[in-house]
């Protein structure tokens, strides 16, 4: 959907609310013009049903207003006299448009300052829950969103099985794509193994089908910081094509930005910068990345032992290794996909160790995995570049050398036709020798080098796919720990994910403010009873 047609449904939703309702407002003393004024008839409506005002914002939050919608039918219908449960049912199953029938065709009074509070236990309980739920979508959606660590490509700076909070107003909560689809659940719904949203998601089809029509267009509310370097950061997966998270698709599906699965790894590349990886390491601008000190890059290293395999927990344990070793078959070479330098320098001593090798590729010996999947570029995980990163406004020469490095911007995140005659290329039918970026892109990649399908694999992340900024980290829970003392990292616990130096736990502060909250509530609750 597009601002223009976004502007027709939202001044059509104005003329039917106002043709259904400018009686019930002058029932209720109000003048009928105002049923037809965007916005200011939501907050006469709000004095007409006596709720508070700010309900009126919560009717233009996405996913927020598919719940207050049918809300506010019911408290229309209720505000004038229609109470039963048949009326309830009426108002929902019509979507609104039962009130027509109240407004035109019943003689109604207006119940003025009616008792908001519900009829009965089970009228309580569907509204506690029903605005429980309004809460914590808009705080999952525009604020705070919960996020598991799956694997080990930011290992030293988040584990795997580390629960953490992602804040979305760092860089400016992303409106919600997907218009009509379930509050807090991303692309499937748990259990039922079921698609949440409404959307057409062939890829033949993408935003053609009458259905995708109800998607919104790329917004994002103000964020009081930038996305910098080292940063890491929640992001929409670019090529995620699958059906579901749980679930191989056997052909591609089309997913909306803001439904394709989440990953989260460490931004080295900022719009802009021209960017290099020499031997495994990033180069910015021609210097070395240096990262935070509470991050370690990893690589692989073939090990060969003296007196067989190795014990794989007590020596994860012991040397702090991010993955357990894979064995050949007679286990006297063992392959160890995540070490870091330090860790590296305390293995070596180890009594069975006979040698270490590093498991790293030659410069200019191609790695037809690794972006961009052009036969020209003899690239590969531990060498790849330079290569530049699109900013917005900024133009380019193209041409067939440099073409497959910005492909997919021109025609994927950027919507452009592309084709190519002989050696000329035509975008959007005309002819083109160079090509002006209208987004800002991202370089983001895991710490473990050799255990992280990150940006060389895929390439360039637009910011429209960036989720948010995971600043904390709330549990921490190890599967290969024995008994609960080793299952939960208890010095994780209520940690920061950013800052410098040994990240401090503040569980048991929260502990003791948790226990000084109840102490009081019941002291206030004891003395008010005596009173």
């Amino acid at each position: 959907m597009t601002f223009t047609e976004l502007l027709i449904v939202f001044i059509s939703i104005q003329i039917i609310h106002g043709l259904g309702t400018w009686k019930l407002y002058q029932k209720a003393n109000r003048q009928a013009w105002e049923a037809f004024v965007p916005i200011y008839n939501a907050v006469v409506l709000m004095k007409i049903i006596n709720r508070p005002w700010y309900w009126t914002i919560l009717l233009f939050l996405p996913i927020v207003n598919l719940i207050m919608f049918p809300v506010i039918w019911v408290e229309t219908a209720r505000s004038f006299g229609k109470n039963s449960t048949t009326d309830t049912i009426l108002a929902i199953i019509t979507l609104g448009f039962y009130n027509y029938y109240i407004n035109y065709a019943l003689d109604v009074e207006h119940v003025k300052d009616r008792s908001l509070h519900p009829q009965s236990a089970a009228g309580d309980w569907v509204s506690s829950i029903l605005f429980a739920i309004v809460a914590a979508t808009i705080v999952h959606t525009y604020f705070i969103q919960p996020y598991t660590i799956p694997t080990s490509s930011l290992e030293k700076s988040l584990l795997v099985g580390d629960f953490l909070f992602v804040s979305k107003f760092h860089y400016g909560a992303r409106v919600p794509m997907t218009a009509v689809s379930a509050p807090m659940v991303h692309d499937t719904i748990p259990i039922l193994n079921k698609k949440s949203y409404l959307y057409d998601d062939d890829v033949n089809k993408k935003n053609t089908s009458f259905i995708n029509k109800f998607s919104l267009p790329y917004m994002r509310m103000p964020g009081f910081q930038e996305i910098e370097h080292n940063d890491i950061v929640v992001f929409n997966w670019p090529v995620d094509t699958l059906y579901n998270m749980y679930k191989q698709a056997d052909r591609n599906y089309y997913k909306p930005i803001d439904k394709k699965t989440n990953y989260v790894k460490r931004c080295v590349g900022l719009p802009g910068d021209s960017l290099e990886v020499r031997d495994g390491y990033v180069y910015i601008n021609g210097k070395q990345n240096v990262l935070p000190d509470r991050a370690k890059p990893q690589f692989s290293y073939k090990v060969e032992t003296k007196n067989g395999p190795f014990n794989n927990y007590l020596l994860a344990n012991r040397y702090n290794i991010t993955d357990f070793p894979q064995y050949n078959q007679d286990y006297s070479m063992s392959y160890f996909p995540g070490i870091c330098q330090e860790s590296l320098d305390k293995f070596k001593n180890h009594p069975n160790v006979k040698s270490i090798e590093p498991l790293k590729r030659e410069k200019g010996e191609r790695e037809t995995s690794v972006f961009p999947h052009d036969p020209n570029y003899s690239w590969n995980n531990d060498w790849l570049g330079p290569l530049y990163i699109p900013k917005a406004g900024v133009t380019v020469k193209l041409n067939l050398d440099v073409l497959p490095l910005y492909k997919r911007i021109i025609t994927e995140y950027e919507n452009n036709t592309l084709q190519v005659k002989g050696n000329q290329i035509f975008i959007n039918g005309e002819l083109a020798n160079s090509y002006t970026f209208e987004k800002d892109y991202y370089w983001l990649m895991g710490d473990n080098r050799h255990n992280s399908l990150d940006a060389r694999s895929w390439g360039f992340v637009p910011f429209d796919h960036v989720v948010g900024k995971p600043v904390f980290i709330w549990m921490s829970w190890n599967t290969n720990g024995k008994g609960i003392k080793e299952k939960i990292r208890w010095e994780r616990l209520f940690t920061t994910v950013n800052g410098s130096g040994k990240p401090t736990s503040y569980f048991i502060p929260f502990l003791i403010l948790l226990a000084g909250w109840f102490g009081f509530s019941k002291w206030r609750k004891h003395k008010k009873a005596n009173s």
